[in-house]
């Protein structure tokens, strides 16, 4: 069950790979200035991840109006995610927990996905300028997407 609203969110510091290289991307570096969507996915070069990431790519703006960055997370290594990002033109930030740290703080382990082992469940999390949760949903399967228009409403409220 992923962590409730009202919760702290857990900082983390996940590796990302720009054109300048490994960079750190950081939670709490949005506190005090952003309001932070995170976006956890099971896996890069998947379909329905394909299209929840393009989707939100093509939309960036709409996040941006309303005062917030959105950070993919998946435990792939951050040189899967950059090719991937790369062909399938993902603009957003994506941010690899490998080593599974943070889907088990987000409380988003999604077991033994198709016999491969454990990944990132699908989840959705808002992090208002405080830390604090203020939307959170894992979604029933890996093949539903979030509720967008539930996370793009509670930003609305935070402006």
């Amino acid at each position: 069950m992923a962590i409730k609203v009202g919760s702290q969110a857990p900082d983390f510091t996940l590796k990302s790979k720009s054109a300048s290289g490994l960079v750190d991307i950081k939670l709490s570096n949005n506190f005090g200035k952003k309001n932070t969507v995170l976006l956890f996915f099971p896996a890069a070069f998947t379909g329905v991840c394909t299209a929840e990431l393009c989707s939100i790519s093509g939309g960036m703006n709409d996040y941006a109006n309303l005062n917030a960055d959105v950070i993919g997370i998946s435990i792939d290594t951050p040189f899967a995610q950059d090719a991937w990002a790369q062909k399938e033109k993902i603009t957003i930030p994506l941010a690899s927990d490998l080593n599974k740290e943070v889907i088990k703080k987000y409380d988003v382990v999604f077991p033994m996905l198709a016999g491969v082992g454990d990944t990132a469940a699908r989840a959705a999390f808002v992090i208002d300028k405080e830390g604090v949760v203020q939307y959170s949903e894992q979604t029933p399967t890996p093949k539903d997407l979030p509720n967008f228009d539930a996370v793009k409403s509670t930003l609305a409220k935070l402006k």
